[in-house]
């Protein structure tokens, strides 16, 4: 009789440790509310991934003919900020310029007048700065704007903000870094917010081992409360599909074929023409 009563509380302790972490887990990776009218905007829309660029880079990523001709057609457009040494946002990927530009320089340590002078890609087409962006698409087509990691985050954060709030167009933020989308979660509560992640493997690439894991599971969506959740395309983790369960929407990057549509609310390709609309 006592070894039953010891197996129950054994059992009881168990249970209710295990339950115990489930809310915890839930707790930590639950998004934000979002109502109808805040998801309609993007959703069942395909994204051209920094642009309508080709792949032979005679129109290059982030360029203002990508982002026109994204823009003309009806695409949405996916788009990278960084600041420049003298404070000015601008719209480029990397944190250097070698890929794009061939030049041994990181974007942060130069002036705006000093990145005008580099070229993307060997054609004619520069930096441009958002200012010049958010002129060439105009209203045109919704916008992912991505908030890229720097140690001046919260600078980052509100210069962009101070562009977009006077926007005509929709748009949302997202980022990799869960401290971004706080900023935006206190300071523009009414942004459609997004957190960025991919799998274990390639977070370790920038990020240690206990930092990658925390990333990848969505572990810091208690700071941001986000709104969608920007995954690299492959296996999910189970706390990630749990985020999507709990209300979060799916975004999926970046597409290369028309059948990620099937699963996700809104998709960022590039290297093809997907339809405009899916949904």
């Amino acid at each position: 009789m006592k070894n039953d009563t010891r197996a129950l509380k054994v059992l009881l302790y168990t249970t209710a440790g295990a339950a115990a972490l489930a809310g915890a887990c839930a707790w930590l990776i639950a998004p934000g509310k979002l109502d109808k009218g805040q998801r309609a905007p993007f959703m069942g829309r395909n994204y051209a991934h920094r642009g309508l660029h080709r792949i032979d880079k005679s129109i290059p990523e982030n360029s203002l003919p990508a982002f026109e001709a994204a823009a003309r057609i009806g695409y949405g457009v996916e788009l990278d900020l960084h600041l420049t040494r003298d404070g000015e946002v601008v719209v480029f990927h990397d944190d250097d310029l070698k890929r794009l530009c061939g030049a041994d320089a990181r974007v942060e340590d130069l002036t705006l007048e000093e990145l005008r002078a580099y070229r993307l890609c060997g054609t004619g087409y520069g930096i441009p700065t958002f200012k010049e962006v958010l002129a060439a698409i105009d209203g045109r087509c919704p916008m992912i704007v991505e908030l890229k990691q720097t140690g001046r985050r919260r600078e980052l954060c509100r210069k962009s903000y101070e562009l977009l709030k006077g926007y005509k167009g929709r748009w949302c933020v997202e980022s990799f870094d869960p401290r971004m989308m706080l900023w935006y979660r206190l300071h523009a509560p009414e942004a459609l917010r997004g957190q960025l992640s991919t799998r274990l493997c390639e977070l370790r690439r920038s990020a240690g081992p206990v930092q990658a894991f925390i990333l990848s599971r969505l572990f810091m969506n208690f700071l941001s409360r986000p709104h969608f959740v920007a995954y690299e395309i492959g296996r999910k983790p189970l706390t990630v599909k749990l985020c999507e369960l709990m209300g979060a929407m799916k975004v999926a990057w970046t597409s290369r074929e028309w059948k990620t549509e099937e699963k996700n609310d809104a998709v960022i390709f590039q290297f093809y023409r997907p339809r405009v609309k899916y949904k």
